[in-house]
């Protein structure tokens, strides 16, 4: 899979333009109309840079961006927007946005400064690993980072959820122990478990469709009936 980029943009000139160019120069992209629209694509699917306007329907794209570095923090962001003041840029690459692009903007800005983005992450990513040290899981070809919460599959980054991210980093803790559904709740969202299957089977289904984007002939995680999950 290539460099997937997430579009937000409710203008769809704009977002045509913008896939139109992407496309052109080898990146894969998704389009999303909304705030809402675009936490739900980076649910599904794992994204190597958003890019973000501000002027959207529903949330805006402060409260997209803040969701965004919540739930994904390594994921790059470019903020784009119309609003040139000081206070407005200052403000926004303090909440996470890695870049700021006044709109309008020259297409040629743009892709350079995508390709800064995406090398500074890259770069980070990688010393990240180096520093590692023996906090390091592996399972098959996956493989986490249990000190800055990095996940890979053959390489390839893997983009999770806090949540996600907790139930893989417990299930690949012990291979081949069987955890109850009870066992995830209570170890993963910190309370009580009063039967809430739904919750942890929905995460389980989400980790497995972004683990199967990366490596769809591999299975990792078995659903053992009646108990509950392990590493397969």
């Amino acid at each position: 899979m290539g460099t997937v980029i997430l579009i937000v943009e409710d203008d769809d000139d704009i977002s045509q333009m913008l896939r139109e160019l992407l496309a052109g120069q080898g990146y894969e992209t998704v389009l999303a109309y909304s705030g809402t629209e675009a936490l739900l694509c980076m649910e599904k699917q794992a994204m190597d840079g958003v890019i973000l306007d501000l002027m959207l329907p529903g949330m805006t794209g402060e409260e997209v961006l803040n969701e965004i570095k919540k739930q994904y923090p390594r994921t790059s962001v470019i903020v784009s927007s119309a609003k040139d003041d000081v206070q407005t840029r200052v403000s926004l690459l303090r909440a996470g946005a890695d870049d700021y692009l006044i709109k309008p903007f020259d297409t040629e800005e743009l892709l350079a400064r995508l390709e800064a983005v995406l090398r500074r992450s890259a770069e980070n990513n990688g010393q990240q690993w180096e520093d590692a040290g023996n906090n390091v899981l592996e399972y098959k070809n996956i493989r986490i980072n249990t000190e800055n919460l990095l996940v890979q599959v053959s390489g390839q980054e893997l983009s999770l959820t806090k949540r996600e991210y907790l139930i893989l980093e417990l299930l690949m803790s012990h291979p081949g122990k069987v955890y109850t559904r009870s066992n995830i709740y209570e170890s993963v969202w910190n309370e009580e478990f009063l039967g809430e299957e739904n919750a942890v089977n929905v995460h389980i289904s989400n980790i497995r469709q972004k683990l199967a984007k990366l490596c769809p002939d591999e299975t990792y995680i078995q659903t053992v009936w009646g108990i509950g999950f392990k590493m397969k």
